[in-house]
């Protein structure tokens, strides 16, 4: 076939050479017959090189194309201006926008009408005039022209200074387009605005409207935002409608079946006879896609993986958690419930698992300290994790360059309190303590089996035991059973969170294998932070006795931490911070001073007191060099607190040196002090 192709293509070769045409100078032309058959004078193919093309359709110029044209012919064509060629771009711009958007012309009336009426200093009369135009030009258009990003911000301006009557009028014309506007990036402000100036009943008809379009809402970047809005708005009952619809089928499909009391989804499972498994399956299939694009910032979300958790098997659980360590978790411990699941993550996550979600906070640590909730999984770290070089390395050196402020905060406090006290109740409320001993059903079965284990080897060892001491059936059948009541009673206190398990110990049972007290001597002392924190407490003693939060950093510190782990290491430096406190004692007490007194300010004398009845070494010195001789004088107002300290002393030293001179006062009644501790004193 090749060779019969070549045959038939050689004539037509032939052919080709034959129709090039010889010009006189003998230079051969490939031009077509037809072009070099135009009657020409001398030269023809040279003039057929410089003539243009002729065509019927004249060629489309760009505008600035008398920029870069030169002219042939010298200055006869007039080059246009900068200025004008500027105009003229803009003047085809203005053209072009007036084509593709339909509302354009609107538009640019309603930014100028927003110009004015977004000003401060205008009067509420000429606002109220510039809002009733806009609307009114507006009126009919509203869903269409609430994408743009002039005007939804026109719309919104509107809708927080406009009267109630042009409020409504403005809901009743979006409420239909609502799931659309949802979804606009610029629009979505306009509907959030609109939900704050919701009534009761326009908020009940909106959250109802959603229904069917929950999970949807929460996979779009965009749309999730309206929800959160929502759920934060709504009341118990409407925050309940949202989260059914991601829980089972039944639940999306049927409202009737949402309108149970229940909250929890384990007795809602239990209530309606729901099966778990196409429950989960139902819910993986909603948190999957968004987890996958990382929407984890709203508390909704973070309130259905938490039920997701209470329910899941131990492969789905430790998915998630797997899928949740890392800098992901950052975006989700500032709320309460995102930060259960920080905590759970730290608790359940395995080694690798743990050094993720450290590792993500690098650069955020003092920042989730500040947060109210985000505090709580770093005192989580640095209550269950064994790897104190990891923590020293990323908590711990970002904390020491912010020590001061963090002692002063509110929330930061809870950090150094728990290593300088842990698991106190007067630093973490009853939520913060139970938050620690949380667990995942299905990954806590691993230390069920243990303690059922345990239970069986104690009862063989007691019947060995009974065995040989010839203990008789019937007590050995006694004993046995008092065992394992107590076994099944540690179950429920592991459970639960309380037993007879030291404070210290608890929050260890599930997180780290490393003895506690050992843990918190690395993370405190080995790492230098007390050594920077004493530093900190000598510089601004003053500032923090008179604080309300940093008072209990500067007594956990004083005092040299519980069980004394400050002691003997950093003894000098305690010595040296008593002295600093001691000095703030020793100032004359002046009436014409705006500066309130340490001794006579509320939290300074009470913090000043318990130091004085729990370290006899910062009682001695205060004694020596701030009271000596100047009871009488301290014996009237908040300081008469801290002088009847000394004679409430449990330490017999203490009162022995202060009774001479308390004694006096006591009986003149100028010191009052209770009958109760008198007495004990006495005795």
């Amino acid at each position: 076939m090749a060779a019969k192709n070549q045959q038939t293509q050689k004539p037509n070769k032939r052919k080709q050479f034959s129709s090039t045409k010889t010009d006189k100078d003998g230079s051969k032309s490939k031009k077509p017959k037809l072009l070099s058959s135009t009657p020409s004078s001398t030269n023809p193919s040279n003039k057929l090189l410089k003539k243009p093309f002729n065509s019927s359709k004249p060629k489309r110029e760009h505008p600035t194309h008398s920029k870069f044209k030169k002219s042939e012919f010298g200055n006869d064509n007039k080059e246009l201006t900068k200025r004008e060629r500027r105009i003229q771009a803009k003047e085809l711009a203005e053209a072009r926008k007036k084509k593709r958007k339909p509302h354009y012309t609107l538009e640019q009336e309603l930014a100028s009408l927003w110009e004015k009426m977004r000003r401060r200093n205008i009067a509420k009369e000429d606002r109220s005039k510039l809002i009733t135009e806009a609307l009114q030009k507006m009126k009919g258009k509203i869903p269409e022209i609430a994408g743009s990003h002039v005007s939804s911000r026109v719309l919104q301006t509107c809708v927080k200074y406009c009267s109630q009557i042009e409020r409504d009028a403005v809901f009743s014309e979006l409420q239909p387009h609502l799931l659309t506007l949802s979804c606009n990036a610029y629009a979505v402000h306009l509907v959030k605005k609109m939900f704050d100036a919701a009534s009761k009943k326009q908020l009940a008809g909106v959250i109802s409207s959603l229904r069917g379009h929950v999970a949807s809402l929460l996979r779009h970047m965009v749309g999730s935002v309206v929800i959160e809005h929502a759920y934060q708005l709504g009341n118990a009952t409407q925050k309940q409608e949202l989260l059914m619809e991601l829980y089972s089928t039944e639940l999306h499909l049927f409202k009737d079946l949402a309108s149970i009391k229940e909250s929890r989804l384990i007795d809602i499972i239990s209530k309606l006879d729901l099966q778990k498994p196409s429950v989960l399956r139902h819910m993986s299939s909603v948190i999957q896609p968004i987890l996958e694009k990382g929407i984890v910032d709203h508390s909704m979300i973070h309130r259905v993986l938490i039920e997701y958790l209470n329910i899941a098997d131990k492969s789905s659980a430790a998915d998630i958690i797997q899928q949740l360590s890392g800098p992901l978790l950052v975006r989700m411990i500032h709320t309460r419930d995102g930060s259960k699941i920080g905590m759970l993550c730290v608790k359940h996550g395995s080694a690798k698992e743990r050094k993720k979600i450290i590792k993500g906070m690098k650069g955020h640590i003092s920042k989730i300290a500040r947060d109210q909730c985000g505090c709580m999984v770093l005192v989580g770290i640095v209550s269950m994790v064994d790897d104190t070089k990891l923590i020293t390395k990323i908590i711990i050196r970002e904390l020491q360059t912010t020590l001061k402020e963090l002692a002063l905060d509110k929330s930061a406090r809870r950090l150094l309190l728990q290593l300088l006290h842990p698991n106190c109740s007067r630093y973490l409320n009853a939520d913060g303590l139970a938050s620690l001993n949380l667990t995942v059903p299905s990954l806590s079965s691993k230390n069920e089996s243990e303690i059922k284990s345990k239970k069986l080897s104690r009862d063989e060892e007691s019947s060995k035991e009974a065995a040989k001491s010839d203990i008789p059936e019937e007590n050995l059948d006694e004993e046995s059973t008092k065992e394992v009541a107590t076994t099944d009673s540690d179950m429920e206190a592991t459970e639960s969170g309380k037993g007879d398990i030291p404070e210290e110990n608890l929050n260890s049972a599930e997180g780290g294998k490393k003895d506690p007290s050992l843990r918190r001597r690395e993370l405190l002392v080995n790492s230098g932070l007390a050594e920077n924190l004493i530093d900190v407490c000598i510089e601004n003693a003053e500032e923090l006795l008179t604080s309300n939060f940093g008072k209990e950093v500067i007594f956990e510190v004083a005092k040299g931490g519980s069980d004394g782990i400050l002691h003997p290491t950093l003894d000098e430096k305690l010595n040296n911070l008593h002295e600093a406190i001691a000095e703030l004692a020793a100032k004359p007490k002046s009436d014409e001073s705006e500066e309130e007194h340490v001794l006579e300010n509320f939290h300074s004398s009470r913090t000043i007191r318990k130091l004085i009845l729990d370290c006899p070494a910062f009682a001695s010195s205060l004694w020596k060099k701030s009271l000596e001789g100047k009871c009488q004088l301290w014996a009237q107002g908040h300081s008469s607190k801290v002088v009847s300290a000394f004679w409430e002393s449990s330490d017999s030293e203490v009162r022995k040196v202060a009774k001479e001179e308390l004694q006096p006062l006591v009986d003149d009644g100028t010191l009052k002090i209770p009958e109760t501790k008198q007495s004990a004193n006495e005795n």
